[in-house]
């Protein structure tokens, strides 16, 4: 199923860019340089992460807990947390379908579940893609997709994904290297190279 425009950015590195409303929403005044905010926003997911462990939540395939996970994500950031892009991007479908894609992905991703369309991994990887796909968010939309899926996975007491065994895919090199082209592959409805990168 096409769910938009699906290429992973003409950027190098592959990071969406923020339009100059969006950088306006920075909570820390103080942050200098991109690693001042990586590091910042990095903090601000720990905490998150913290919050997931400590917290029951329903369920985890619904819109209300897509959202509240990024806003838990970023909330001290930016103030936008949690809510939907207002603006195209260089990846994503376009902005005002969002909401309607989004829950379209959620309710897929549990019809396989329920009915056991696909193991475990591979409705966990093509959940991953979707989202990625949609880009629901201004920014972090990579990071929360690989959470959602990762909480999705432990929810049904499998292990979280590996994600090649880095827990930083956020600047370049060879691992998001691998990670950017499996999505690629994905997005020609190959996802071999997704499956065999999320548990490498």
């Amino acid at each position: 199923m096409a769910l938009g425009p699906a290429p992973h950015s003409t950027d190098a590195d592959g990071q969406t860019p923020l339009d100059p409303n969006e950088t306006g929403g920075l909570i820390p005044r103080h942050l200098v340089t991109q690693g001042d905010l990586n590091d910042w926003e990095q903090q601000n997911i720990l905490q998150a992460v913290k919050w997931l462990r400590r917290t029951k939540f329903p369920e985890v395939l619904s819109e209300r807990f897509c959202r509240e996970l990024h806003r838990r994500m970023f909330d001290n950031t930016w103030d936008w947390a949690g809510t939907y892009r207002l603006s195209n991007k260089n990846i994503g479908c376009d902005w005002p379908l969002v909401p309607v894609k989004l829950n379209q992905v959620l309710g897929n991703a549990q019809y396989w579940l329920n009915h056991q369309s696909y193991a475990a991994d591979e409705a966990a990887a093509r959940f991953h893609h979707a989202l990625v796909v949609i880009h629901p968010f201004p920014n972090g939309n990579g990071r929360h997709a690989r959470l959602m899926v990762d909480t999705m996975l432990m929810r049904l007491g499998r292990e979280p994904f590996s994600w090649g065994s880095t827990a930083n895919l956020q600047g370049r090199g060879a691992v998001r290297n691998r990670y950017i082209a499996a999505l690629r592959a994905a997005d020609a409805s190959n996802f071999e190279p997704l499956l065999a990168f999320v548990r490498s």
